[in-house]
Protein backbone atom coordinates (compact mmCIF):
# COMPACT_ATOMS: atom_id res chain seq x y z
CA UNK A 1 0.00 0.00 0.00
CA UNK A 2 1.12 3.46 -0.75
CA UNK A 3 2.92 5.40 2.26
CA UNK A 4 3.15 8.77 0.66
CA UNK A 5 1.51 11.13 -1.00
CA UNK A 6 3.15 13.01 -4.27
CA UNK A 7 0.12 14.87 -5.18
CA UNK A 8 -3.00 16.56 -2.44
CA UNK A 9 -5.03 13.88 -1.56
CA UNK A 10 -5.80 12.22 1.99
CA UNK A 11 -3.64 9.17 2.88
CA UNK A 12 -5.00 6.95 5.16
CA UNK A 13 -2.32 4.67 6.88
CA UNK A 14 -2.26 1.38 9.44
CA UNK A 15 -0.14 1.33 12.22
CA UNK A 16 -1.34 -2.75 13.44
CA UNK A 17 0.29 -2.22 17.32
CA UNK A 18 -2.13 -5.40 18.23
CA UNK A 19 0.51 -8.64 17.89
CA UNK A 20 -0.33 -10.71 20.32
CA UNK A 21 2.28 -13.17 21.74
CA UNK A 22 2.83 -16.45 19.56
CA UNK A 23 -0.14 -18.71 21.22
CA UNK A 24 -1.56 -21.66 19.97
CA UNK A 25 -3.95 -20.62 17.37
CA UNK A 26 -7.18 -19.92 18.04
CA UNK A 27 -9.22 -19.49 16.78
CA UNK A 28 -21.26 -2.71 0.70
CA UNK A 29 -20.00 -4.69 -3.19
CA UNK A 30 -18.63 -5.61 -6.44
CA UNK A 31 -19.04 -8.80 -8.62
CA UNK A 32 -16.58 -9.67 -11.28
CA UNK A 33 -17.36 -12.64 -14.45
CA UNK A 34 -19.15 -13.65 -16.78
CA UNK A 35 -22.83 -12.56 -18.06
CA UNK A 36 -25.11 -13.71 -20.48
CA UNK A 37 -24.88 -10.21 -21.74
CA UNK A 38 -24.29 -6.49 -20.89
CA UNK A 39 -21.17 -4.12 -21.88
CA UNK A 40 -17.82 -6.30 -21.69
CA UNK A 41 -15.42 -4.72 -18.82
CA UNK A 42 -17.70 -1.80 -17.92
CA UNK A 43 -19.02 -1.71 -14.55
CA UNK A 44 -22.46 -1.36 -13.90
CA UNK A 45 -24.34 -0.46 -10.58
CA UNK A 46 -27.35 -2.78 -9.94
CA UNK A 47 -29.49 -2.10 -7.26
CA UNK A 48 -32.24 -5.25 -7.29
CA UNK A 49 -31.79 -9.00 -8.96
CA UNK A 50 -34.38 -7.73 -11.35
CA UNK A 51 -32.42 -4.91 -12.71
CA UNK A 52 -29.49 -7.83 -12.73
CA UNK A 53 -31.86 -10.21 -14.57
CA UNK A 54 -32.89 -7.42 -17.56
CA UNK A 55 -28.86 -5.82 -18.14
CA UNK A 56 -26.86 -9.12 -17.70
CA UNK A 57 -29.30 -12.09 -18.48
CA UNK A 58 -30.02 -15.30 -16.44
CA UNK A 59 -29.63 -18.57 -18.06
CA UNK A 60 -28.22 -20.22 -21.49
CA UNK A 61 -27.36 -22.77 -23.82
CA UNK A 62 -24.60 -24.22 -23.99
CA UNK A 63 -23.14 -27.67 -25.98
CA UNK A 64 -23.74 -29.02 -29.08
CA UNK A 65 -26.82 -28.55 -31.11
CA UNK A 66 -27.88 -31.84 -30.10
CA UNK A 67 -26.82 -31.78 -26.25
CA UNK A 68 -27.45 -28.52 -25.72
CA UNK A 69 -28.13 -27.87 -22.32
CA UNK A 70 -28.95 -24.98 -19.61
CA UNK A 71 -27.05 -23.10 -17.62
CA UNK A 72 -26.21 -19.99 -15.36
CA UNK A 73 -22.90 -18.33 -14.25
CA UNK A 74 -21.65 -18.33 -11.30
CA UNK A 75 -21.92 -14.35 -11.74
CA UNK A 76 -26.13 -14.89 -11.08
CA UNK A 77 -26.25 -16.68 -8.69
CA UNK A 78 -23.95 -14.53 -6.86
CA UNK A 79 -25.87 -11.58 -7.77
CA UNK A 80 -29.18 -12.95 -6.77
CA UNK A 81 -27.47 -14.41 -3.42
CA UNK A 82 -26.43 -11.39 -2.24
CA UNK A 83 -29.88 -9.25 -3.07
CA UNK A 84 -32.10 -11.97 -1.91
CA UNK A 85 -29.60 -11.72 2.08
CA UNK A 86 -30.22 -7.63 2.16
CA UNK A 87 -27.90 -6.54 -0.42
CA UNK A 88 -28.62 -3.18 -1.64
CA UNK A 89 -26.15 -1.92 -4.29
CA UNK A 90 -23.99 -4.17 -6.92
CA UNK A 91 -21.52 -3.24 -9.12
CA UNK A 92 -21.39 -5.58 -11.92
CA UNK A 93 -18.51 -6.11 -14.24
CA UNK A 94 -18.96 -8.46 -17.09
CA UNK A 95 -15.76 -10.62 -18.26
CA UNK A 96 -15.27 -12.38 -21.52
CA UNK A 97 -13.03 -14.30 -23.57
CA UNK A 98 -12.63 -13.14 -27.03
CA UNK A 99 -14.11 -9.95 -29.62
CA UNK A 100 -17.57 -8.67 -28.11
CA UNK A 101 -19.25 -6.10 -30.30
CA UNK A 102 -23.19 -4.46 -29.74
CA UNK A 103 -25.99 -5.01 -32.42
CA UNK A 104 -26.88 -2.50 -34.53
CA UNK A 105 -30.47 -1.50 -35.83
CA UNK A 106 -31.84 -2.89 -39.08
CA UNK A 107 -32.21 -0.13 -41.31
CA UNK A 108 -34.59 2.75 -39.72
CA UNK A 109 -36.40 4.07 -43.14
CA UNK A 110 -37.76 7.51 -43.60
CA UNK A 111 -40.41 8.52 -46.13
CA UNK A 112 -40.44 6.33 -49.14
CA UNK A 113 -40.53 9.28 -51.32
CA UNK A 114 -36.63 9.78 -51.11
CA UNK A 115 -36.10 5.95 -51.65
CA UNK A 116 -36.01 4.77 -47.94
CA UNK A 117 -33.27 6.68 -46.91
CA UNK A 118 -31.67 5.02 -42.93
CA UNK A 119 -32.65 8.49 -40.90
CA UNK A 120 -30.95 6.91 -37.67
CA UNK A 121 -29.57 3.85 -35.62
CA UNK A 122 -29.29 2.53 -32.89
CA UNK A 123 -27.15 0.50 -31.04
CA UNK A 124 -28.00 -2.19 -27.80
CA UNK A 125 -25.91 -1.28 -24.54
CA UNK A 126 -25.26 -5.03 -24.44
CA UNK A 127 -22.47 -6.87 -26.48
CA UNK A 128 -22.39 -10.36 -27.93
CA UNK A 129 -24.31 -12.76 -31.00
CA UNK A 130 -27.01 -12.80 -28.27
CA UNK A 131 -28.36 -9.48 -29.23
CA UNK A 132 -28.99 -10.47 -32.72
CA UNK A 133 -32.61 -10.80 -33.47
CA UNK A 134 -33.03 -10.81 -36.99
CA UNK A 135 -35.89 -12.24 -38.60
CA UNK A 136 -37.28 -13.15 -40.68
CA UNK A 137 -40.76 -13.04 -38.89
CA UNK A 138 -43.75 -15.52 -38.71
CA UNK A 139 -47.47 -15.40 -39.48
CA UNK A 140 -47.73 -14.01 -35.92
CA UNK A 141 -45.21 -11.33 -35.90
CA UNK A 142 -42.47 -13.90 -33.88
CA UNK A 143 -38.68 -13.50 -34.96
CA UNK A 144 -36.52 -16.23 -36.10
CA UNK A 145 -34.10 -15.32 -33.79
CA UNK A 146 -35.87 -12.96 -31.14
CA UNK A 147 -35.30 -14.13 -27.52
CA UNK A 148 -36.18 -12.71 -23.91
CA UNK A 149 -32.58 -11.61 -24.05
CA UNK A 150 -32.26 -9.59 -27.20
CA UNK A 151 -34.37 -6.64 -28.82
CA UNK A 152 -36.43 -4.94 -31.58
CA UNK A 153 -37.40 -2.05 -32.19
CA UNK A 154 -40.75 -0.03 -33.74
CA UNK A 155 -41.93 3.78 -34.79
CA UNK A 156 -44.72 4.68 -34.07
CA UNK A 157 -46.73 7.60 -34.64
CA UNK A 158 -44.69 9.32 -36.66
CA UNK A 159 -45.93 13.33 -37.52
CA UNK A 160 -44.45 15.13 -40.42
CA UNK A 161 -46.38 18.43 -39.66
CA UNK A 162 -44.53 18.45 -36.06
CA UNK A 163 -41.70 16.34 -37.46
CA UNK A 164 -41.98 13.77 -34.46
CA UNK A 165 -42.44 10.32 -33.88
CA UNK A 166 -42.66 7.95 -31.02
CA UNK A 167 -40.27 4.64 -30.57
CA UNK A 168 -40.54 1.40 -28.57
CA UNK A 169 -38.33 -1.30 -27.69
CA UNK A 170 -39.86 -4.33 -27.64
CA UNK A 171 -38.13 -7.98 -25.93
CA UNK A 172 -37.06 -9.90 -28.98
CA UNK A 173 -39.29 -12.98 -28.28
CA UNK A 174 -42.75 -11.35 -28.21
CA UNK A 175 -44.98 -11.08 -31.17
CA UNK A 176 -46.80 -8.45 -33.36
CA UNK A 177 -50.53 -8.81 -32.19
CA UNK A 178 -49.07 -9.78 -28.08
CA UNK A 179 -46.11 -6.94 -27.65
CA UNK A 180 -43.93 -6.84 -24.78
CA UNK A 181 -42.65 -3.31 -24.44
CA UNK A 182 -39.67 -2.67 -22.39
CA UNK A 183 -39.59 0.73 -23.12
CA UNK A 184 -41.80 3.64 -24.76
CA UNK A 185 -40.36 6.89 -26.32
CA UNK A 186 -43.23 9.70 -27.33
CA UNK A 187 -42.27 13.10 -29.07
CA UNK A 188 -38.75 12.43 -30.75
CA UNK A 189 -36.85 14.44 -33.38
CA UNK A 190 -33.98 14.39 -35.30
CA UNK A 191 -33.49 18.11 -34.72
CA UNK A 192 -30.44 18.73 -32.74
CA UNK A 193 -31.73 22.41 -31.71
CA UNK A 194 -35.01 20.77 -30.22
CA UNK A 195 -34.69 19.51 -26.39
CA UNK A 196 -35.99 16.69 -27.34
CA UNK A 197 -33.99 15.56 -30.25
CA UNK A 198 -33.93 11.86 -30.33
CA UNK A 199 -30.09 11.57 -29.36
CA UNK A 200 -30.62 13.85 -26.65
CA UNK A 201 -33.97 12.15 -25.30
CA UNK A 202 -32.38 8.32 -25.57
CA UNK A 203 -28.97 9.02 -25.47
CA UNK A 204 -25.87 8.39 -27.28
CA UNK A 205 -22.72 7.81 -24.93
CA UNK A 206 -20.15 4.57 -25.05
CA UNK A 207 -17.20 3.53 -23.49
CA UNK A 208 -14.30 2.75 -24.95
CA UNK A 209 -11.37 1.14 -22.90
CA UNK A 210 -8.09 2.36 -23.11
CA UNK A 211 -4.61 1.43 -22.34
CA UNK A 212 -6.22 -2.35 -22.06
CA UNK A 213 -3.55 -5.07 -20.86
CA UNK A 214 -2.01 -2.06 -18.29
CA UNK A 215 -2.05 -0.75 -14.88
CA UNK A 216 -3.30 2.70 -15.99
CA UNK A 217 -6.14 1.24 -18.10
CA UNK A 218 -9.75 3.17 -18.03
CA UNK A 219 -12.87 4.11 -19.37
CA UNK A 220 -12.99 6.40 -22.55
CA UNK A 221 -16.82 8.06 -23.00
CA UNK A 222 -17.71 9.63 -26.03
CA UNK A 223 -21.01 11.45 -27.52
CA UNK A 224 -22.60 14.13 -26.31
CA UNK A 225 -25.13 12.50 -24.22
CA UNK A 226 -26.14 10.33 -21.40
CA UNK A 227 -27.98 7.10 -21.74
CA UNK A 228 -31.15 7.42 -20.74
CA UNK A 229 -32.46 4.12 -22.13
CA UNK A 230 -31.36 0.67 -20.57
CA UNK A 231 -31.22 -1.43 -23.69
CA UNK A 232 -29.83 0.76 -26.28
CA UNK A 233 -27.90 3.96 -27.63
CA UNK A 234 -28.44 6.26 -30.81
CA UNK A 235 -25.37 5.46 -32.70
CA UNK A 236 -25.71 7.90 -35.64
CA UNK A 237 -28.33 9.82 -37.08
CA UNK A 238 -27.96 10.59 -40.85
CA UNK A 239 -30.75 12.70 -41.65
CA UNK A 240 -31.07 15.45 -39.21
CA UNK A 241 -33.64 18.16 -39.53
CA UNK A 242 -32.17 21.38 -38.28
CA UNK A 243 -34.77 24.10 -37.24
CA UNK A 244 -37.11 21.91 -38.71
CA UNK A 245 -40.21 24.00 -37.90
CA UNK A 246 -40.19 28.27 -38.00
CA UNK A 247 -41.44 30.69 -35.57
CA UNK A 248 -44.73 30.45 -36.98
CA UNK A 249 -44.70 26.58 -36.27
CA UNK A 250 -44.90 25.51 -39.87
CA UNK A 251 -42.30 23.33 -41.75
CA UNK A 252 -39.29 25.61 -42.72
CA UNK A 253 -37.90 23.47 -44.91
CA UNK A 254 -40.54 20.99 -46.86
CA UNK A 255 -38.12 18.54 -47.94
CA UNK A 256 -37.56 17.81 -44.22
CA UNK A 257 -40.74 15.70 -43.91
CA UNK A 258 -39.20 13.38 -46.06
CA UNK A 259 -36.67 12.83 -43.21
CA UNK A 260 -38.91 11.28 -40.49
CA UNK A 261 -38.96 7.61 -40.42
CA UNK A 262 -42.11 6.10 -41.10
CA UNK A 263 -44.13 3.63 -39.24
CA UNK A 264 -42.03 0.15 -39.34
CA UNK A 265 -40.41 -2.40 -36.99
CA UNK A 266 -37.68 -4.47 -37.59
CA UNK A 267 -34.73 -6.02 -35.20
CA UNK A 268 -30.46 -6.08 -34.26
CA UNK A 269 -27.72 -7.73 -36.19
CA UNK A 270 -24.47 -7.59 -36.78
CA UNK A 271 -22.86 -8.38 -32.68
CA UNK A 272 -19.95 -10.44 -32.51
CA UNK A 273 -18.80 -12.84 -29.69
CA UNK A 274 -20.43 -16.04 -28.55
CA UNK A 275 -21.09 -17.25 -25.19
CA UNK A 276 -21.98 -20.33 -26.55
CA UNK A 277 -19.55 -23.59 -27.04
CA UNK A 278 -18.67 -26.50 -24.93
CA UNK A 279 -17.38 -24.62 -21.78
CA UNK A 280 -16.56 -26.32 -18.15
CA UNK A 281 -19.52 -24.89 -15.56
CA UNK A 282 -19.83 -25.75 -11.67
CA UNK A 283 -18.15 -28.09 -10.45
CA UNK A 284 -16.06 -29.39 -13.67
CA UNK A 285 -14.22 -26.10 -14.19
CA UNK A 286 -10.64 -26.34 -14.87
CA UNK A 287 -7.99 -23.76 -15.03
CA UNK A 288 -7.63 -23.52 -18.61
CA UNK A 289 -11.49 -23.61 -18.73
CA UNK A 290 -13.54 -21.66 -16.19
CA UNK A 291 -16.92 -21.18 -17.57
CA UNK A 292 -15.79 -20.41 -21.02
CA UNK A 293 -12.66 -18.13 -19.38
CA UNK A 294 -9.01 -18.69 -18.37
CA UNK A 295 -7.16 -16.29 -15.55
CA UNK A 296 -6.10 -13.68 -17.63
CA UNK A 297 -9.31 -12.50 -18.72
CA UNK A 298 -10.06 -11.06 -15.48
CA UNK A 299 -7.17 -8.87 -15.31
CA UNK A 300 -8.18 -5.61 -17.18
CA UNK A 301 -11.48 -5.77 -15.16
CA UNK A 302 -9.08 -5.64 -11.88
CA UNK A 303 -6.84 -3.38 -12.80
CA UNK A 304 -10.31 -1.16 -14.25
CA UNK A 305 -11.80 -1.41 -10.54
CA UNK A 306 -8.69 -0.81 -8.67
CA UNK A 307 -9.65 3.12 -9.09
CA UNK A 308 -10.53 4.11 -6.10
CA UNK A 309 -12.37 7.51 -7.09
CA UNK A 310 -13.94 5.62 -9.70
CA UNK A 311 -15.38 2.69 -8.01
CA UNK A 312 -16.40 2.16 -4.16
CA UNK A 313 -17.15 -1.24 -2.66
CA UNK A 314 -16.03 -2.91 0.67
CA UNK A 315 -16.59 -6.65 -0.81
CA UNK A 316 -15.03 -7.96 -4.20
CA UNK A 317 -15.83 -11.02 -5.44
CA UNK A 318 -14.76 -13.74 -8.47
CA UNK A 319 -16.73 -16.95 -8.34
CA UNK A 320 -14.86 -18.81 -10.72
CA UNK A 321 -11.37 -18.28 -9.97
CA UNK A 322 -9.24 -21.14 -8.31
CA UNK A 323 -5.67 -20.01 -6.27
CA UNK A 324 -4.86 -23.97 -6.96
CA UNK A 325 -5.39 -23.50 -10.86
CA UNK A 326 -2.69 -22.33 -13.32
CA UNK A 327 -3.01 -19.21 -14.28
CA UNK A 328 -5.42 -18.33 -11.51
CA UNK A 329 -3.10 -17.80 -8.60
CA UNK A 330 -1.09 -14.73 -10.83
CA UNK A 331 -4.74 -12.79 -11.39
CA UNK A 332 -5.97 -13.24 -7.44
CA UNK A 333 -2.43 -11.36 -6.85
CA UNK A 334 -3.59 -8.76 -8.70
CA UNK A 335 -6.66 -8.50 -7.48
CA UNK A 336 -5.35 -8.78 -3.79
CA UNK A 337 -2.83 -5.96 -4.52
CA UNK A 338 -5.31 -3.75 -6.31
CA UNK A 339 -7.65 -4.10 -2.47
CA UNK A 340 -3.95 -3.74 -0.66
CA UNK A 341 -3.36 -0.53 -2.18
CA UNK A 342 -7.24 0.68 -1.89
CA UNK A 343 -7.45 -0.36 1.39
CA UNK A 344 -10.74 0.07 1.59
CA UNK A 345 -12.14 -3.50 0.40
CA UNK A 346 -11.84 -7.35 1.55
CA UNK A 347 -12.14 -10.14 -1.31
CA UNK A 348 -13.45 -13.99 -0.54
CA UNK A 349 -11.48 -15.78 -2.27
CA UNK A 350 -11.60 -20.31 -3.38
CA UNK A 351 -8.54 -21.98 -2.78
CA UNK A 352 -9.39 -25.11 -4.52
CA UNK A 353 -11.50 -27.04 -7.27
CA UNK A 354 -14.32 -29.25 -6.33
CA UNK A 355 -13.58 -32.77 -4.70
CA UNK A 356 -10.16 -31.47 -3.41
CA UNK A 357 -8.80 -32.51 0.04
CA UNK A 358 -8.73 -31.13 3.66
CA UNK A 359 -4.37 -30.86 2.77
CA UNK A 360 -4.86 -29.24 -0.43
CA UNK A 361 -6.98 -26.36 0.48
CA UNK A 362 -4.80 -25.79 3.59
CA UNK A 363 -1.82 -26.02 1.31
CA UNK A 364 -3.20 -23.28 -0.70
CA UNK A 365 -3.81 -20.74 1.76
CA UNK A 366 -0.05 -20.94 2.75
CA UNK A 367 1.15 -19.60 -0.14
CA UNK A 368 -1.06 -16.11 0.87
CA UNK A 369 -0.59 -13.51 3.66
CA UNK A 370 -2.90 -10.52 3.60
CA UNK A 371 -5.45 -9.32 6.00
CA UNK A 372 -7.56 -8.25 2.47
CA UNK A 373 -8.82 -11.58 1.88
CA UNK A 374 -10.87 -14.61 3.29
CA UNK A 375 -10.83 -18.22 2.10
CA UNK A 376 -13.99 -20.18 2.48
CA UNK A 377 -14.56 -23.86 1.85
CA UNK A 378 -16.05 -26.57 0.60
CA UNK A 379 -17.90 -26.15 -2.23
CA UNK A 380 -21.58 -25.61 -2.03
CA UNK A 381 -24.86 -27.01 -3.35
CA UNK A 382 -27.41 -24.87 -3.91
CA UNK A 383 -30.69 -24.23 -6.23
CA UNK A 384 -30.11 -21.92 -9.63
CA UNK A 385 -32.90 -19.44 -9.22
CA UNK A 386 -33.63 -19.16 -12.51
CA UNK A 387 -33.33 -22.66 -14.22
CA UNK A 388 -34.30 -24.28 -11.08
CA UNK A 389 -31.15 -27.25 -11.02
CA UNK A 390 -29.42 -27.96 -7.86
CA UNK A 391 -25.98 -27.00 -9.07
CA UNK A 392 -22.41 -26.68 -7.17
CA UNK A 393 -20.75 -23.47 -6.65
CA UNK A 394 -17.44 -22.13 -5.10
CA UNK A 395 -18.12 -20.70 -1.55
CA UNK A 396 -17.08 -17.15 -2.89
CA UNK A 397 -20.33 -17.08 -4.76
CA UNK A 398 -22.39 -17.17 -1.48
CA UNK A 399 -20.00 -15.51 0.65
CA UNK A 400 -21.24 -11.86 -0.42
CA UNK A 401 -24.41 -12.71 0.57
CA UNK A 402 -23.41 -13.61 4.02
CA UNK A 403 -21.78 -10.59 4.23
CA UNK A 404 -24.82 -8.79 3.37
CA UNK A 405 -26.88 -10.48 5.88
CA UNK A 406 -24.81 -9.62 8.27
CA UNK A 407 -24.56 -5.68 7.44
CA UNK A 408 -28.37 -5.61 7.26
CA UNK A 409 -29.24 -7.71 11.20
CA UNK A 410 -25.70 -6.14 12.86
CA UNK A 411 -23.29 -4.43 11.24
CA UNK A 412 -19.95 -4.40 9.30
CA UNK A 413 -17.62 -4.86 12.51
CA UNK A 414 -19.68 -8.08 13.87
CA UNK A 415 -18.45 -11.49 12.69
CA UNK A 416 -20.61 -12.68 9.61
CA UNK A 417 -19.83 -15.93 10.93
CA UNK A 418 -22.14 -18.76 13.37
CA UNK A 419 -25.72 -19.24 13.70
CA UNK A 420 -27.04 -15.80 13.95
CA UNK A 421 -24.84 -14.23 11.22
CA UNK A 422 -23.24 -16.50 8.80
CA UNK A 423 -26.35 -19.21 8.38
CA UNK A 424 -26.02 -20.17 4.67
CA UNK A 425 -30.23 -20.87 4.34
CA UNK A 426 -30.05 -20.65 0.21
CA UNK A 427 -27.38 -24.01 0.13
CA UNK A 428 -29.20 -26.97 0.12
CA UNK A 429 -25.77 -29.05 1.10
CA UNK A 430 -21.90 -28.76 1.32
CA UNK A 431 -19.52 -30.89 -0.70
CA UNK A 432 -18.24 -32.10 2.79
CA UNK A 433 -19.60 -32.65 6.40
CA UNK A 434 -16.81 -31.26 8.43
CA UNK A 435 -16.16 -32.72 11.94
CA UNK A 436 -14.72 -30.96 14.96
CA UNK A 437 -11.16 -32.42 13.64
CA UNK A 438 -11.62 -30.78 10.24
CA UNK A 439 -12.78 -27.52 11.28
CA UNK A 440 -9.78 -27.40 13.86
CA UNK A 441 -7.51 -27.84 10.80
CA UNK A 442 -8.94 -25.60 8.90
CA UNK A 443 -9.07 -22.72 11.19
CA UNK A 444 -5.24 -23.38 12.37
CA UNK A 445 -4.31 -22.93 8.42
CA UNK A 446 -6.36 -19.68 8.05
CA UNK A 447 -9.55 -21.55 5.75
CA UNK A 448 -13.34 -20.80 7.22
CA UNK A 449 -14.76 -23.68 7.39
CA UNK A 450 -18.43 -23.92 6.48
CA UNK A 451 -20.06 -26.35 8.50
CA UNK A 452 -23.00 -28.68 8.85
CA UNK A 453 -24.93 -29.08 11.75
CA UNK A 454 -28.48 -30.99 12.71
CA UNK A 455 -31.36 -28.57 12.70
CA UNK A 456 -29.19 -25.79 11.59
CA UNK A 457 -28.07 -26.51 8.25
CA UNK A 458 -24.92 -24.99 6.71
CA UNK A 459 -23.13 -22.27 8.82
CA UNK A 460 -19.95 -20.08 8.16
CA UNK A 461 -17.83 -21.01 11.27
CA UNK A 462 -14.56 -19.10 10.54
CA UNK A 463 -14.14 -15.47 9.95
CA UNK A 464 -10.23 -15.60 9.89
CA UNK A 465 -8.58 -13.33 7.31
CA UNK A 466 -5.38 -14.95 5.44
CA UNK A 467 -3.11 -12.76 7.20
CA UNK A 468 0.09 -14.73 9.11
CA UNK A 469 0.75 -12.86 11.74
CA UNK A 470 -1.15 -13.11 14.91
CA UNK A 471 -3.34 -9.64 15.67
CA UNK A 472 -6.32 -7.70 15.31
CA UNK A 473 -6.13 -7.69 11.69
CA UNK A 474 -6.31 -12.05 11.35
CA UNK A 475 -9.94 -11.62 11.85
CA UNK A 476 -12.80 -10.69 9.06
CA UNK A 477 -15.00 -8.37 11.55
CA UNK A 478 -11.71 -6.25 12.68
CA UNK A 479 -10.71 -5.68 8.61
CA UNK A 480 -14.02 -4.63 8.01
CA UNK A 481 -14.20 -2.60 10.57
CA UNK A 482 -11.34 -0.69 9.33
CA UNK A 483 -12.88 -0.57 5.90
CA UNK A 484 -16.12 1.59 7.36
CA UNK A 485 -14.21 3.45 9.69
CA UNK A 486 -11.28 4.40 7.27
CA UNK A 487 -13.87 5.51 4.40
CA UNK A 488 -16.03 7.27 6.63
CA UNK A 489 -12.95 9.34 8.02
CA UNK A 490 -11.28 9.91 4.30
CA UNK A 491 -14.53 11.44 3.22
CA UNK A 492 -14.38 13.85 6.10
CA UNK A 493 -10.99 14.58 5.13
CA UNK A 494 -11.65 15.20 1.92
CA UNK A 495 -12.89 18.31 3.01
CA UNK A 496 -9.66 19.67 4.65
CA UNK A 497 -7.38 19.58 1.16
CA UNK A 498 -6.63 22.61 0.39
CA UNK A 499 -8.09 24.42 3.51
CA UNK A 500 -6.06 26.80 6.14
CA UNK A 501 -3.91 24.58 8.28
CA UNK A 502 -5.26 26.11 11.95
CA UNK A 503 -6.65 25.55 15.14
CA UNK A 504 -10.47 25.90 13.07
CA UNK A 505 -9.92 23.83 10.66
CA UNK A 506 -8.79 20.31 12.62
CA UNK A 507 -11.44 21.20 14.88
CA UNK A 508 -13.68 20.96 12.42
CA UNK A 509 -12.44 17.44 11.98
CA UNK A 510 -12.24 16.39 15.69
CA UNK A 511 -15.80 17.75 15.81
CA UNK A 512 -17.17 15.56 13.10
CA UNK A 513 -14.87 12.10 14.16
CA UNK A 514 -15.22 11.75 17.36
CA UNK A 515 -18.95 11.55 17.63
CA UNK A 516 -18.91 9.03 15.01
CA UNK A 517 -16.30 6.71 16.80
CA UNK A 518 -18.10 7.60 19.75
CA UNK A 519 -21.28 6.14 18.07
CA UNK A 520 -19.32 2.86 16.59
CA UNK A 521 -18.10 2.38 20.21
CA UNK A 522 -21.59 2.14 21.55
CA UNK A 523 -22.96 -0.12 18.62
CA UNK A 524 -20.13 -2.72 19.89
CA UNK A 525 -17.62 -1.50 17.39
CA UNK A 526 -14.41 -0.98 19.80
CA UNK A 527 -13.64 -0.47 23.45
CA UNK A 528 -11.20 2.56 22.88
CA UNK A 529 -10.59 5.74 20.75
CA UNK A 530 -8.51 8.82 20.84
CA UNK A 531 -8.10 11.27 17.72
CA UNK A 532 -5.29 13.59 17.93
CA UNK A 533 -4.86 16.30 15.51
CA UNK A 534 -3.18 19.02 16.91
CA UNK A 535 0.25 20.86 17.27
CA UNK A 536 1.60 17.73 18.49
CA UNK A 537 1.42 16.24 15.66
CA UNK A 538 1.21 19.08 13.36
CA UNK A 539 4.58 20.72 14.33
CA UNK A 540 5.92 23.90 12.15
CA UNK A 541 7.96 22.18 9.81
CA UNK A 542 4.80 19.66 9.37
CA UNK A 543 2.69 23.04 8.59
CA UNK A 544 5.61 24.67 6.42
CA UNK A 545 6.00 21.29 4.20
CA UNK A 546 1.65 21.84 3.42
CA UNK A 547 0.95 18.39 5.60
CA UNK A 548 -1.87 18.38 8.17
CA UNK A 549 -1.55 15.38 10.06
CA UNK A 550 -4.15 13.40 11.99
CA UNK A 551 -3.52 10.28 14.58
CA UNK A 552 -6.31 7.80 15.32
CA UNK A 553 -6.34 5.13 18.16
CA UNK A 554 -8.65 2.40 18.28
CA UNK A 555 -8.59 -0.81 20.34
CA UNK A 556 -11.07 -2.97 18.45
CA UNK A 557 -13.63 -5.29 20.26
CA UNK A 558 -13.08 -9.17 19.84
CA UNK A 559 -15.27 -11.88 18.86
CA UNK A 560 -16.00 -14.40 21.23
CA UNK A 561 -14.84 -17.11 18.84
CA UNK A 562 -13.81 -19.69 21.89
CA UNK A 563 -16.32 -20.47 24.27
CA UNK A 564 -15.15 -22.20 27.18
CA UNK A 565 -18.19 -23.86 29.75
CA UNK A 566 -16.62 -25.61 33.26
CA UNK A 567 -19.77 -27.66 34.36
CA UNK A 568 -18.25 -27.91 38.36
CA UNK A 569 -19.45 -30.77 40.49
CA UNK A 570 -20.02 -29.97 44.27
CA UNK A 571 -20.53 -32.26 46.84
CA UNK A 572 -23.79 -32.21 48.74
CA UNK A 573 -24.16 -29.89 51.25
CA UNK A 574 -21.97 -27.59 49.63
CA UNK A 575 -23.33 -23.87 49.91
CA UNK A 576 -23.41 -21.54 46.10
CA UNK A 577 -22.66 -18.15 47.24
Amino acid sequence: MAEILLSPGVLARENDQSQVTSLPIQAGAALVGPTVKGKVGVPKLITTYSEYQAYFGTTFNSGSVTDAQTYTYFTSISAYNYFQNGGTSLIVTRVASGSYTPAVSQPISSSADIGSLNAFTLETLSDGEIMNSIGPEDAQGVLASGSKDNLRWEIVSPNTSSGTFGLLIRRGDDRTNNKTVLETWTNLSLDPNSSNYVARIIGDQTLTTRNAGTTDIYLQPSGSYRNSSRYVRVSNVALTTVDYLDSNGDVRINAYTSSIPIAQSGAFENATGNIGGNNKYYQDITNTNSQGLVGANYTDVFNLLANRDEYRYNIISAPGLINAFAGHSTVLSTLITNIENRGDAIAPIDLVGYGSSIGAVTSQAVSRDTSYAAAYWPWLQTTDPDSGKNVWVPASTMIPGVYANNDRIAEAWFAPAGINRGGLGQVIQAERKLINADRDTLYQGKVNPIATFPNTGVVVFGQKTLQKQASALDRVNVRRLLIELKGYISQVADNLVFEQNTTATRNQFLAQVNPYLESVQQRQGLFAFRVVMDDSNNTPDVIDRNELRGGIYLQPTKTAEFVYLDFNILPTGVTFA
